[in-house]
């Protein structure tokens, strides 16, 4: 019996430090509980605070000093919300960002690649139409001879 209330009794401990701290709410003890949060980080987050609530977690990175979407991510999966909600990567719209990005200039740089080719046959199409010119005008003239 002792064995099972120990258990359960750990158990629940064990939830509660499990729990999600909402930065909003938490004191300054809650947000130390948080694995990669130190009294530092922690003070300065109660002061950004005081300024008003996270609306998101995009506003908490942008006004905590040193929190980025990496050390966010990390939060979050160790309790840490904003308003409730767990860190949702950012990095991935990020990521997105860039390979719409990357695949932009990748274009851009096949029609440039494109442009110059065709510009390239043009002024070699010119050449010849010229020198065909050239030489039909040099024709007529030995004719006459």
């Amino acid at each position: 019996m002792l064995k099972k209330l120990l258990a359960l009794v750990l158990m629940l401990f064990t939830a509660l430090a499990m729990a999600a701290v909402d930065v909003n709410k938490a004191t300054d003890a809650q947000l130390d509980s948080v694995k990669g949060i130190g009294p530092v980080t922690s003070k300065t987050i109660l002061a950004e605070r005081k300024k008003g609530n996270f609306k998101d977690w995009q506003d908490f990175i942008d006004r905590v000093k040193g929190i980025g979407d990496k050390r966010a991510a990390d939060l979050s999966a160790q309790g840490l919300t904003v308003n409730g909600e767990s860190y949702k990567a950012a990095a991935a719209t990020k990521k997105d960002e860039k390979a719409a990005a990357k695949e932009e200039k990748k274009e851009a740089k096949a029609t440039a690649k494109e442009e110059k080719k065709e510009a390239k046959a043009e002024k070699k199409e010119d050449k010849v139409a010229a020198s065909k010119a050239a030489a039909s005008a040099a024709k007529p003239a030995s004719a006459k001879k």
